[in-house]
């Protein structure tokens, strides 16, 4: 009783002393005005929410690879020699097949001519210049056809496994136990040179390491509990395969490509080399070192062999540096 006594219902009306008390009671206090920001505060402000934000897999992979001075350099290089490629035409102060003075073959380098002239009174320069659009070209274009044929072959060797995997991988084992050279070789004679064949042929016969790559790859993501999500849902192998499998693949396939191109290059220098290549009068760097290492040229005439095959390594350097800045930058388990 004691205790309902002390507590009062919250119905019973308010006598003149509860409404002596509410009225001194003090007001609510109000909110008090914020005080202005400094333009410093701000600026850090922002910075703080900026780190916040989710950073992409590519900013990161950027970020990574401006900090890998090797790779870097590789880039340099690669766009210098992308740059100088497109420009030939408005670079170079000849035609690649123009004879500055048949009088003045073999001429050293000299002012006029930074890189001498050639046995046939061309200027070394501009040769060079038009040799690193038929070297750039064929590697890139090669790679594209490594990646038309042997992304899909290995992603449904891969996906499907089984019966498949086998008569697919076993085709594979039987093209990549004969030499690339050869086999590139062997279609040059049969389709004849030209830079179209050589392209054709060194990506026709690149593509089965490109295959077992995205095999392993897509063996190990297969089984990743979304793939099994999609499946439980409906997808069908195809649709798996480009929105899941695929896309978490990009990262190897874009290294693998990084170095497949000097591969390509090599591979081109070589066939120009022993005559088989890129035919004159169109300029090529393998074409430029077999007219340079003839006998008694590489003594009296070094500059004829020292500018193409200095290009040619550069080139294969820049790409090797880049291509393993690459696979680094793309590594997901790299930490900045």
């Amino acid at each position: 009783m004691a205790q309902g006594s002390a507590s009062q219902p919250r119905d019973r009306p308010l006598d003149v002393a509860d409404r002596s008390v509410l009225g001194e009671a003090a007001p609510f206090p109000q909110r008090v005005a914020e005080a202005p920001v400094s333009g410093m505060a701000a600026l850090g402000h922002a910075r703080e929410l900026a780190g916040r934000r989710q950073r992409s897999l590519w900013g990161d992979a950027w970020r990574r690879l401006l900090k890998n001075k090797l790779a870097v350099i590789g880039l340099v290089i690669v766009a210098v020699f992308v740059v100088l490629a497109a420009l030939a035409p408005i670079l170079a102060p000849y035609s690649q097949s123009e004879v500055v003075d048949f009088r003045l073959t073999r001429q050293h380098p000299s002012w006029t001519w930074p890189f001498g002239l050639d046995a046939n009174g061309r200027d070394v320069f501009s040769r060079m210049l038009y040799g690193a659009r038929v070297s750039l070209v064929v590697g890139v274009l090669s790679q594209g056809i490594v990646l038309l044929i042997g992304v899909p072959i290995g992603a449904i060797a891969g996906y499907y496994g089984g019966m498949t995997d086998n008569l697919l991988m076993r085709a594979v084992d039987v093209i990549y136990a004969i030499p690339q050279l050869l086999l590139v070789l062997l279609f040059v004679n049969w389709w004849g040179p030209g830079l179209t064949n050589i392209f054709l042929a060194i990506g026709l016969v690149g593509w089965v390491t490109e295959t077992r790559l995205v095999r392993g790859q897509v063996l190990q993501l297969r089984e990743q509990e979304y793939v099994n999500a999609s499946r439980v849902a409906g997808a069908n192998g195809l649709q798996i395969m480009l929105r899941h499998l695929l896309p978490n693949s990009m990262t190897p396939i874009i290294v693998a490509l990084t170095f497949g191109i000097p591969t390509a290059i090599f591979t081109e220098a070589a066939l120009s080399f022993v005559g088989v290549g890129i035919r004159p009068p169109t300029a090529s760097w393998g074409q430029m070192v077999g007219e340079g290492s003839k006998a008694g040229y590489v003594q009296t005439d070094p500059h004829m062999l020292l500018f193409p095959v200095l290009a040619i390594g550069l080139t294969m350097l820049g790409f090797t540096f880049l291509g393993d800045g690459l696979r680094d930058a793309l590594d997901p388990k790299a930490n900045d």
